[in-house]
């Protein structure tokens, strides 16, 4: 007798990682036949979140794009920078159209299950995965668990770890301050107290924007201090006076810490829990795609999850970048402002996107000062 409780995959989360991966699995003929489970407490129908993410060709989110930009300002001591991101734009997803689109298009499908409970705990059974929820348990030949986890937080000596942290304000201004066709990628110039702060700006027309001022460090603020930036950043700008339509707030984990090593043969981790977040930029949509597709191809070969290789030369920068940042936290506004300042911009996203040649690569790194890295690379070596 079927077990209605048994699957061919589970997928747990309904974040990014976990819809882009039960969609691919849903679209690919490859997979029609099996039974796909995604579980997920929440009902995802509140616009909780925003992705940004930058490329070149239109992909599978045009339709449901809010905004997306054709230049991008970037400023700090001694740098001034206009952009034209030709070939690329840079695009906007509020979480609520993605989670409508996916949805939408999952409904389609006769072979998949969603199920909103918590999970409680996922465990390997060395010939399958087992899925606790507080209601019931679910077997899956393999299981895919975005949860978080703090596997990375037991290794900080090893592998340290900083925090993309941020307050955003969608904010409405008396006075028309923004360029609609520009973004500020980031914006140095303000007090970086001991640390790498930045404001990053958003906008939707003259008077309309989304400002998060933003740090990489270790430590979060107390709130009153973010909003405090924001409002003296207005105040700096002229925009006279603002309403505020709508709040964000996040935390996002910048370490190279390697999350595929606690990866078993029935149970792999993915998005932030399994190190798909850019770890020198905390960006996480684009390479969340990348991803997903890499999972999709190795699934058909049908091998254990613990085997899929997800280290490579990429992987080494950002974990020397992070070693030279979380030790010289207050020199991060010199080394995005050496690497804007000397690169091309079109070569800067190819690096971020882990997509450039090795001399690119040579070259985006003989931007930065090689005695901090040369150190960091020495300490690692030896």
């Amino acid at each position: 007798m079927e077990n209605k409780n048994h699957f061919d995959y589970i997928i747990c989360g309904g974040g990014a990682s976990g819809l882009m991966l039960m969609r691919a699995l849903c679209f690919d003929p490859f997979f029609d036949k099996k039974k796909i489970l995604l579980l997920e407490k929440e009902s995802k129908n509140t616009n909780d979140r925003t992705w940004c993410f930058w490329e070149e060709k239109e992909s599978d989110w045009e339709s449901i794009l809010y905004k997306s930009w054709d230049f991008a300002d970037f400023k700090a001591a001694g740098v001034d920078k206009s952009i034209n991101l030709n070939p690329y734009k840079y695009k906007m997803i509020r979480g609520i159209d993605f989670y409508k689109k996916i949805y939408e298009e999952l409904a389609q499908k006769s072979n998949i299950t969603l199920i909103n409970q918590e999970i409680v705990d996922v465990v390997d059974k060395k010939n399958h995965g087992l899925v606790r929820t507080k209601n019931e348990s679910y077997i899956g030949d393999k299981v895919f668990s975005s949860l978080p986890n703090n596997l990375h937080l037991e290794n900080k000596n090893k592998f340290p770890v900083l925090n993309q942290h941020f307050i955003g304000w969608f904010v409405k201004t008396e006075h028309p301050i923004f360029k609609p066709d520009t973004i500020q990628f980031m914006d140095f110039d303000l007090p970086q107290k001991g640390n790498t702060r930045f404001m990053y700006v958003l906008p939707f027309s003259e008077n309309q924007a989304l400002l998060e001022y933003t740090l990489f460090s270790e430590d979060l603020l107390e709130n009153e201090e973010y909003e405090t930036a924001i409002k003296d950043y207005l105040s700096q700008k002229n925009a006279g006076e603002f309403s505020i339509e709508d709040r964000e707030q996040g935390a996002i984990p910048m370490t190279a810490y390697p999350f595929w090593k606690s990866n078993t043969p029935n149970i792999m981790h993915i998005g932030t829990a399994g190190g798909w977040t850019k770890a020198s930029t905390g960006f996480t949509f684009q390479k969340t795609m990348r991803k997903t597709n890499e999972v999709v191809a190795f699934l058909k070969q049908d091998k254990a999850l613990n085997t899929l290789i997800q280290k490579n030369r990429f992987w080494f920068y950002d974990l020397l970048f992070l070693d030279v940042l979380s030790k010289h936290n207050e020199k991060g506004h010199l080394l995005f402002s050496l690497m804007f300042k000397e690169n091309k911009t079109d070569r800067i996203f190819k690096f971020l996107d882990e997509q450039t040649s090795f001399l690119e690569e040579i070259k985006i790194m003989m931007s930065f000062p090689a005695g901090l890295f040369v150190k960091a690379l020495w300490k690692r070596m030896f």
